[in-house]
């Protein structure tokens, strides 16, 4: 049962990783197919399959941002 649990974690660690870099390549939000990828490894097969994004890099606004304009 150890083993199953140490590569599970190998296997979560790697496809992390991978999916960063990937999304990063695709102009997708490289934090959330991470931290997916992470939790759901086979996350990374739904990443390849879909398109590239088109034009600039979507970007989340900062916490600063955010307050500035009176919150959520």
């Amino acid at each position: 049962m150890v083993r199953v649990i140490a590569v599970w974690g190998a296997i979560a660690i790697v496809s992390s990783i991978l999916a960063a870099i990937l999304a990063g390549m695709k102009r997708r939000d490289h934090s959330f197919w991470a931290a997916w990828s992470f939790l759901v490894p086979p996350m990374l097969l739904i990443l390849l399959v879909i398109p590239s994004n088109k034009g600039p890099r979507l970007r989340r606004p900062s916490i600063d941002e955010v307050e500035e304009k009176g919150g959520l």
